[in-house]
């Protein structure tokens, strides 16, 4: 898999546009955090475009503009680059998702700014995104094992929420944080290679209200009760 599938290459439009094969003029000396973060910036912009498997080093060192061997004095090889930068890209993710949650104490709230955080990611002009859910490397265990990370901590974060306040046991809380993840991932994905016909804010409510729906119907800790009549505390209808 090299070039992103035609599924995706709608949801590319701002990347593609964005991106040309021109390399950039050789300049002057940076020092080294400096030149790594320009490496890394330049590195993203082929991977997104082309993919691994595709993308090579000479590409990435012209676009640059340094030398091979400079860039090999940062990373010894292309997995390096790659997972230096999926590592990047995953601590974003799970830092917006991080804020979110903490953005407020009103759950409902909570919900739409954790589902938001997923849109915003995925309609971010860099598509760093397609990196971590759309990697053409998913066969390498420390790839992998990356992209796991932040359905594994994204959903840690949610489920203690989940669990402080239904009283749900630790598995319960877990598999429903993991299903809410999984629908905005999935959810902001499908809207981006959809061609964002729905607005972005429309998008976000409409998710939104579907996982609210649910999520309140669990039984607060300090209210034991039906479900069906009991909702998660501080939220709306």
């Amino acid at each position: 898999m090299g070039r992103l599938p035609e599924s995706s290459r709608e949801g590319a439009l701002v990347t593609a546009a964005r991106y040309d094969d021109a390399p950039r003029p050789r300049g002057a000396r940076l020092p080294r955090r400096e030149r790594r973060a320009q490496l890394l910036a330049s590195a993203l912009e082929v991977f997104v475009a082309q993919g691994y498997h595709s993308a090579a080093m000479d590409e990435i060192a012209e676009r640059a503009g340094v030398s091979k061997p400079v860039l090999y004095q940062h990373f010894p090889g292309k997995l390096e680059l790659y997972l230096a930068l999926l590592d990047s890209s995953c601590d974003t993710i799970i830092d917006n998702c991080r804020q979110a949650l903490a953005s407020t104490h009103d759950n409902k709230q909570r919900v739409a700014a954790t589902i938001d955080a997923f849109y915003d990611y995925v309609a971010s002009e860099s598509g760093a995104f397609r990196l971590v859910f759309e990697s053409d490397l998913t066969n390498e265990p420390a790839v992998r094992a990356q992209l796991e990370r932040v359905t594994h901590e994204c959903a840690d974060m949610i489920a203690h929420v989940i669990h402080d306040d239904t009283g749900l046991p630790d598995d319960a809380s877990r598999l429903l944080a993991v299903s809410l993840v999984g629908m905005a991932q999935v959810s902001s994905r499908f809207w981006l290679a959809d061609g964002a016909e729905v607005p972005r804010d429309e998008a976000v409510a409409l998710v939104t209200g579907l996982a609210w729906r649910g999520i309140r119907g669990y039984p607060l800790t300090d209210e034991p009760g039906p479900p069906e009549t009991d909702v998660l505390p501080r939220g709306g209808d």
